[in-house]
Parts: structure tokens; C-alpha cells; sequence
């Protein structure tokens, strides 16, 4: 029974990580296109010239490629440097296809994650209930951390990565933590330790650069971080639902 959870697990997230590309490819790689452009420049003079992200977009470009399950950081669209192999960022892949390989490995082990928690606290994730898990997972994943560390442009300006993963790994742990005692447990004093879980890490603070100046327009970083938190949300939403489905129409059924 096990293996077909996880079974069933794997089929999710690979459906997950498709149409996770997709909507990235359609909303959240011409943001970063469009941000590329600012790359080396200096911050502009007047803090109230801000540019949209509205821009007329070549097809090329909304379908020019991307990653990471929330934001696909290395979609460039300026030819190759000398001796570098132009659309090339693993193996040989090109963007797109690389994006889309990173997309399935990160859908099918978030979905392993997923049911092996539903597993071990002993509440089978349905169609019924799976929107709420995949929308406590984005709380846990993506939404809480983003209050600290809100998803990041090229060219913007950020703290030492090596502190700002340990904050975020410390915050979805205390986070996930927090929200199952929430939503799982019944007792007052579990609700009160896991709001104090979700909010400790906020009060203790996200590292912050010395500077935020930068010359890709702040309307432009709001409307990345907008699109990669609504495009994180589907992907959640989606495997929640797929795995809710599977779990209901091929696992009790066998």
C-alpha cells in the first residue's frame, strides 16, 4: 500500500511540474527577461522613474526559458559569450528543456514529501482535502518565507546566501511545524505554540542587504514576486488535487 502512495506521489508531481513550466514560461519568465535588461546598470538618479512590466513582449521572449519550483533564475536571452555554448545550462539542455527537468525532479519529490506526511500523520490526502494541503504546503514553502524574502530579480540587490538559506530552511521548518499543530491538533496550547512557531523566525528578522539600491525599477520586483507566488500557489493547488485524485481513484480502489 505504501509504495503505491508513493507511486501515486510521483505521477502527481511530474503532472504538478508540467503545468508548473507552463505557467512560468506564460508569467514569470518575461519578468525576468524584462529584468535582465537593468543588468549592470547603475540605480537610476530619480527614485520615481519606474518602468512597467507591461512591455511588448516578442513570443520568443514569453517562451524563452527559465527554475527553481518558484522562480526560474537563470532565463537569459543575450547571445552566449565567447567559448560559453549558447542555450546550454545542463548537459547540453537547452533552457526550456532544463527548466523542465528541474521542474519535474522538484514536483516529484515535493509530492513524495507531501503523501510521506499525510502518511505519517495518518490523514489521507482526497480531492476533498486536497487544496487545503497544497495550500498549507505553499504557506509553509513559499508565503511565510516570502514575507521575509520575498522571491529575487537578477540584478536586485540581496543578502549573503549562505545566511538567507539558513533563515529560509529554519523558517519553512518552524513554519510547517506551526501550521500542522494548527490545523492538526486540536488543543489550545498546540494553536498557541504553532502561531508562536510561524512568527519567530519574522520577529528574529530575514538577513537584509546593506543597500537595496538597484536599477531594475521596484514596480517591476513586486510584480516578480506577485507572479512567482501566484505561480508557486497553482503548482501546489495542482498537486494537491492530483494526488487527492490518484490517492482516490487508483489507491483505495486497488
Amino acid at each position: 500500500m505504501i509504495v503505491k502512495h508513493l507511486l501515486a506521489a510521483l505521477v502527481a508531481g511530474l503532472i504538478a511540474g508540467v503545468l508548473m513550466t507552463a505557467m512560468q514560461q506564460y508569467r514569470v519568465v518575461p519578468l525576468i527577461l524584462h529584468a535582465e535588461e537593468f543588468e549592470g546598470e547603475e540605480a537610476p538618479a530619480d527614485p520615481g522613474h519606474q518602468h512597467s512590466s507591461k512591455a511588448n513582449y516578442s513570443t520568443f521572449g514569453q517562451l524563452a526559458s527559465s527554475l527553481y519550483i518558484v522562480t526560474p533564475a537563470y532565463a537569459h536571452d543575450h547571445p552566449a559569450a565567447e567559448g560559453e555554448e549558447e542555450g546550454g545550462i545542463m548537459f547540453g539542455m537547452s533552457r526550456f528543456s532544463g527548466t523542465l527537468a528541474a521542474n519535474l525532479v522538484a514536483g516529484a519529490g515535493f509530492a513524495l514529501l507531501l503523501a510521506g506526511v499525510s502518511l505519517v500523520s495518518g490523514h489521507t490526502i482526497t480531492v476533498a482535502n486536497g487544496v487545503l494541503w497544497g495550500g498549507c504546503a505553499w504557506l509553509a514553502v513559499h508565503f511565510l518565507p516570502a514575507l521575509g524574502l520575498p522571491p529575487e530579480l537578477p540584478g536586485f540587490p540581496a543578502a549573503d546566501l549562505g545566511e538567507r538559506q539558513v533563515w529560509w530552511l529554519i523558517t519553512v521548518a518552524l513554519s510547517a511545524i506551526g501550521l500542522y499543530l494548527l490545523a492538526i491538533r486540536g488543543e489550545i496550547a498546540a494553536k498557541i505554540v504553532g502561531i508562536l512557531l510561524i512568527a519567530a523566525p519574522h520577529f528574529w528578522g530575514a538577513p537584509q542587504p546593506d543597500s537595496i539600491d538597484s536599477a531594475v525599477p521596484a514596480v517591476l520586483a513586486a510584480e516578480f514576486a506577485v507572479a512567482a507566488l501566484a505561480t508557486t500557489l497553482f503548482f501546489w493547488v495542482v498537486l494537491g488535487l492530483a494526488l487527492g485524485y490518484l490517492n482516490d481513484k487508483v489507491v483505495k480502489a486497488a
